[in-house]
């Protein structure tokens, strides 16, 4: 029989202010929900944040499940320290790890790759409070473990009903007039139009608005990463970008005139980019893997993220843009199959830690 869901609770949506308050002074504070516990990421977690260079780390997460987790990844129970505020996670030593005290805490220890209505209640009240470190400048940037959406979306907890990603509610979280889903790695950096919709419905949802929204803050992310008048090319939805509209007309009618409102958008507020497309989408990811290019612009979710994780799995790093904080994730799931053995790579994460203390330090 399953489990009751247990005293873990979501949070109620709170107004976010315009832009979230200054981190304090030193090593930045990355605040990291640690995902499901049945699944990976309290494991990725633990691993991930001892190993961070030049951050502090606080967990938010159930501190049964996260010393089990250290167990498994081999890190020393005296590294987890359970802080309650700012001036405790100032207190952390070099090499120690914080766990949030006020983290929703579980009844009974998770079991591996079984996730329960009691777990995806606990994960989103993990997210909403490593989220509110981060905008009430407790934290300088949130870092996601991997969640389940399915776990959630059952649990009944208040606002799960309508989870479909760390995306959608964080921008619902906080408020933002746009959100955008970006994955970023050393061979490719590409966002999002569309993200967790059906296939099916995707040609209605790809429209020049929603082009621009996400080839404009592609454009600023590359420009946060470093690059001088980032080159991106938006590419096509049809086979060889519709072909002259034999395959489709989407690229006329929707998302040309999407590069040509991003193109506006960008002329006003910058910054300057090289806006070419649409692209077939097998040149344009083609041509960002040799270099020639330095950001993709996919129209939907595995358009983007077949490619990123070919050339960049376990080090690609899930970018929310838009936001008024800054969020980055591990491109991977929760992998049940694996969780309990300590035998998951911790790369994303760390590269998800490095990244969003990067991000925060651009702002």
């Amino acid at each position: 029989m399953p489990a009751k869901a247990a005293p873990a609770k979501a949070a109620p949506v709170k107004a976010a202010p315009a832009k979230a308050a200054p981190a304090k002074a030193g090593p930045p504070i990355v605040a990291i929900s640690v995902g499901c516990p049945s699944g990976v990421g309290p494991e990725v977690s633990v691993a991930g944040a001892a190993s961070a260079q030049g951050v502090r780390c606080v967990l938010v997460g159930d501190e049964v499940v996260l010393r089990r987790a250290a167990r498994l990844v081999r890190v020393a129970a005296r590294r987890l320290v359970v802080v309650d505020g700012s001036a405790a996670i100032e207190r952390l030593a070099p090499g120690e790890v914080g766990i949030w005290a006020a983290s929703a805490r579980l009844s009974r220890p998770s079991a591996f790759g079984r996730p329960e209505a009691e777990d995806g209640a606990a994960q989103l009240a993990w997210i909403d409070a490593a989220t509110d470190l981060v905008r009430d400048g407790v934290a300088a940037a949130l870092v996601t473990g991997p969640a389940s959406k399915h776990a959630i979306a059952t649990s009944g907890a208040p606002g799960s009903a309508d989870f479909l990603g760390h995306t959608e509610h964080l921008g619902r979280r906080l408020r933002a007039r746009e959100v955008t889903m970006a994955f970023a790695s050393g061979k490719l950096v590409t966002a999002l139009v569309t993200t967790h919709v059906p296939l099916r419905e995707v040609p209605e949802a790809v429209n020049p608005r929603e082009v621009a929204r996400a080839s404009v803050w592609l454009a600023r992310l590359l420009a946060d990463l470093g690059r001088e008048k980032p080159r991106v090319a938006v590419a096509a939805l049809n086979p060889h970008a519709g072909e002259g509209g034999l395959l489709g007309d989407e690229e006329a009618r929707r998302i040309a005139p999407g590069i040509r409102l991003a193109s506006r958008r960008l002329a006003r507020s910058g910054p300057a980019a090289e806006l070419t497309g649409p692209v077939g989408a097998e040149t344009a990811f083609r041509l960002a893997a040799r270099g020639a290019l330095d950001g993709v612009v996919a129209m939907y979710h595995d358009q983007a993220t077949i490619p990123s994780k070919l050339l960049g799995f376990g080090e690609a790093v899930n970018v929310t843009l838009g936001l008024p904080i800054v969020r980055t994730s591990v491109d991977h799931g929760t992998a049940y199959d694996l969780a309990g053995t300590g035998g998951a790579d911790p790369r994303g994460m760390r590269e998800a830690i490095a990244l969003a203390a990067q991000l925060a330090a651009a702002r």
